[in-house]
């Protein structure tokens, strides 16, 4: 190819490759736009996610320093109703404990005064049987004259309702008496027998009587101690041997296995002598008890 037809040929394409050229620029223009578009929306993103990130961890913290303080408020709490507790708690306990020790003092001091009023009352009962003895020596009755028209040496069962020629009241007494304290219940039943038998209106009638219910008693014959104790109240009712014989007439018939009526019989004791014989009732009030009763109701366990 000549020269000419090459120069003709550049001439005739230069505009096709100036026209190329400008797109090629004005596309480039609009990639770089794109790129800077492209890198402001990357940074924009990315400031929001940091910014989104930064609450984010700032709300974290403030939870946990809630929380913290929460933790802290509550342990606070505790170790405060801890303290209130053991400062009341102490007290609470000391109190309750000098109120248990003075309850325990309280009650052998009372079982103390109790036991020391029945060793009394059996001092004093033994004393007055001693001065009775004695006056009964002193002024011994004469023995009764034998009926009218009867011989001396008549036959005794043919004599009056009164005591055998010989028998005296005090003799008889002292020698049942004796026999009484020295357990032969056999000898003393008989001569307290006999005694009521000719000498019931004499002043050891009802202490006769009542021994006589005390050695049934002793020898767990319920049924004869209960109708002797009964005899006590029916035929002496105002003496020193009421009280106990009406306390001993309930145990007689918890021994007969009549819980209801002892209950009843105890109750009664408890009522009329909580004043007059504060020792006897206390006695009715503690059998109650042990029967799972009060003076004043009745428990299901002895319907």
């Amino acid at each position: 190819m000549s020269l000419s037809r090459v120069a003709v040929l550049l001439l005739a394409l230069s505009p096709l490759a100036f026209g190329a050229s400008k797109e090629i620029m004005e596309l480039q223009r609009d990639v770089a736009m794109l790129q800077d578009q492209v890198r402001n929306l990357q940074s924009t993103l990315d400031q929001k996610v940091a910014a989104i990130q930064t609450l984010t961890q700032q709300t974290l913290d403030s939870a946990n320093r809630t929380n913290t303080a929460v933790a802290v408020m509550e342990n606070r709490f505790e170790e405060t109703m801890k303290k209130q507790e053991l400062s009341l708690n102490a007290p609470v306990a000391n109190v309750g404990q000098k109120l248990d020790q003075m309850s325990e003092d309280f009650r052998a001091v009372r079982e103390s005064v109790l036991d020391m009023n029945t060793r009394m009352s059996k001092l004093d009962a033994k004393m007055a049987d001693l001065q009775n003895l004695i006056n009964t020596t002193r002024s011994a009755p004469a023995a009764p004259p034998p009926a009218a028209g009867t011989a001396p040496d008549a036959n005794p069962s043919q004599a009056s309702s009164g005591p055998p020629a010989g028998m005296q009241a005090e003799t008889t007494y002292t020698n049942a008496f004796r026999d009484y304290q020295a357990g032969k219940s056999d000898i003393a039943i008989q001569e307290f027998t006999d005694y009521l038998k000719y000498f019931g209106n004499t002043n050891f009638a009802p202490d006769a009587q009542y021994y006589l219910a005390d050695i049934y008693y002793r020898n767990k014959d319920y049924n004869n101690a209960m109708q002797n104790f009964d005899a006590v109240l029916e035929k002496y009712s105002e003496n020193r041997r009421t009280p106990d014989a009406h306390y001993f007439k309930g145990m007689c018939l918890m021994g007969l296995g009549r819980n209801d009526a002892a209950a009843r019989e105890f109750r009664d004791v408890y009522s009329r002598y909580v004043d007059l014989d504060p020792d006897i009732a206390a006695k009715a009030k503690a059998r109650l008890r042990e029967m799972g009763l009060t003076v004043g109701a009745t428990s299901k366990r002895h319907k």
